[in-house]
């Protein structure tokens, strides 16, 4: 199983708390993400500041994608769906990408673990209304070379 995923599992029902990563006292999606880094390469690729929760949108600056170019391989949007990749979704049709979360199970019924407002840290189905808001996918870096 990949440790992307493994690591995702382990915040699950971790509370949603905006700017926090903190495995079961509270995170946001991207506390989430920031966490299963700090597991797999023992620390932070760069230091995040303070963000609101419109991440940037009212200046259209896409903020999470530039980021996400930084430090994740860019996979093709064709490819079938992997588990323990990271999505990177829109949340409406004209604003900016500013939700995260990581492939659980790639197939047959494809899963999404993600830290969601009201929910916290959950895994539903990768539905098709979240497959549409889907604007852009990732692999970390090194899993991506070793094909986990």
């Amino acid at each position: 199983m990949s440790p992307v995923v493994v690591e995702a599992r382990r915040w699950l029902g971790t509370p949603y708390v905006h700017q926090a990563s903190v495995c079961g006292a509270g995170t946001d999606c991207l506390g989430l993400v920031r966490g299963i880094w700090r597991a797999i390469y023992g620390g932070e690729p760069e230091s995040v500041p303070a963000y609101s929760r419109d991440w940037a949108e009212p200046q259209r600056d896409e903020v999470l994608w530039a980021a996400a170019r930084r430090h994740l391989v860019p996979v093709s949007p064709t490819r079938s769906f992997v588990a323990g990749e990271l999505l990177l979704f829109r949340m409406r049709d004209a604003g900016i990408a500013k939700h995260l979360g990581v492939v659980g199970t790639a197939a047959p019924m494809p899963t999404l673990i993600h830290a969601y407002s009201g929910h916290g840290v959950v895994e539903t189905s990768l539905s098709a209304p979240w497959v549409r808001r889907i604007a852009a996918r990732f692999d970390f870096p090194e899993l991506h070379d070793a094909g986990i």
